[in-house]
């Protein structure tokens, strides 16, 4: 079963839900009952074979290694 994220417009809570894909997707907030929207998140991203370490994308502000997806930077890998 599949966590998905949301976020409340009024109060800013993000928080996971696990549901089923088939269910419909919330719109309460859990904290403050106001309209929630589910967010587009990354996923589990592939799985390759090595050791290659992701490097930070071009376009990521970070200069940490790229998390896979909060910046909008695609992740890279050394091959």
């Amino acid at each position: 079963m599949p966590a998905y994220e949301y976020l409340c417009d009024a109060c800013q809570c993000h928080f996971e839900q696990r549901q089923k894909m088939s269910d419909a997707a919330l719109s309460v907030c859990p904290d403050c009952g106001a309209q929630v929207r589910r967010l587009i998140s990354g996923g589990a991203g592939a799985i390759t074979r090595g050791s290659a370490q992701p490097e930070r994308a071009p376009s990521c502000p970070s200069a940490e290694p790229c998390c896979g997806g909060t910046c909008g930077g695609a992740m890279l890998s050394q091959n």
